[in-house]
């Protein structure tokens, strides 16, 4: 791998994911999702990829393509409800879910990134988090075929704790809004979510960029991922729809109300 980390188009960053693969892709709701590398994934018809998300898109647009084709095997997210593809595969037995506390998720990420094994948190002590029971995958006539474990449960000054695992996966997808050819990231606002964490948790991280720059253009004290986490950067082309950004929710003040 040399420094320039570019590469030209988005189905040549994804070309060497492989069936089975995992994947750490970032992206909180429809916001700072990398929404070209999930096509290109989609228009490859890569099939039985593990996804670490926050959530799987919405029904036509970010994974929820993936999900519909078919080519999403296993999810594990902290929040699931506006697809309704999701909730049918899930029900029907067809998709595994370990469902995540949203902080724990974002924790786990991190660590595998990190280097960090596992840690203890309190978050979901005393409920099927820790307690296991939670339905991961369901048969085909409504039962429970695979269940959540119990963790590891240990006190520190007197309250109860979970063991929880840090998480690496073989691939991580980002978006940012300006990245530079060594694969140094800045994401825009709040479209930062998720990103950084996912992008440290992959052994080979590709991020779509909006704007690519020259080396030596971003001030170090305002890039928000280092390159080292980063193997390889393509610029999403202007205009190109699938790199559209949604809203999820468009909630706009009623005519004539002041």
């Amino acid at each position: 791998m040399g420094l320039d980390k570019t590469v030209a188009s988005a189905a040549e960053a994804v070309a060497d994911v492989p069936d089975g693969a995992s994947l750490a892709v970032g992206g909180f709701g429809l916001c700072g999702i990398p929404g070209t590398l999930i096509n290109a994934l989609w228009q490859r018809g890569v099939n039985g990829l593990e996804i670490v998300s926050n959530n799987c898109g919405v029904d036509d647009w970010g994974l929820g393509l993936l999900l519909a084709a078919g080519q999403i095997s296993r999810m594990t997210s902290s929040y699931v409800g506006e697809n309704k593809e999701f909730a049918r595969q899930y029900l029907s037995g067809e998709l595994e879910v370990e469902l995540v506390p949203q902080g724990t998720l974002a924790e786990r990420l991190r660590a595998g990134g990190a280097g960090i094994p596992a840690f203890y948190t309190p978050a979901g002590t005393g409920t099927q988090v820790g307690e296991g029971g939670l339905p991961w995958r369901y048969a085909a006539d409504g039962s429970v075929a695979v269940a959540s474990p119990a963790k590891e449960t240990r006190e520190f000054g007197g309250r109860p704790y979970l063991l929880e695992h840090g998480i690496t996966t073989d691939f991580a997808l980002v978006r940012a809004t300006v990245g530079d050819r060594h694969g140094n990231l800045v994401f825009h606002s709040s479209a930062r979510n998720f990103n950084p964490l996912a992008a440290t948790a992959g052994r080979v991280t590709v991020a779509e960029v909006d704007h690519l720059v020259e080396p030596g253009e971003l001030d170090p004290d305002e890039i928000h991922l280092p390159g080292i986490f980063v193997q390889r950067v393509v610029r999403v082309t202007p205009g190109d729809p699938t790199a559209e950004r949604r809203v999820e929710r468009r909630t706009v003040r009623p005519e004539g109300e002041s």
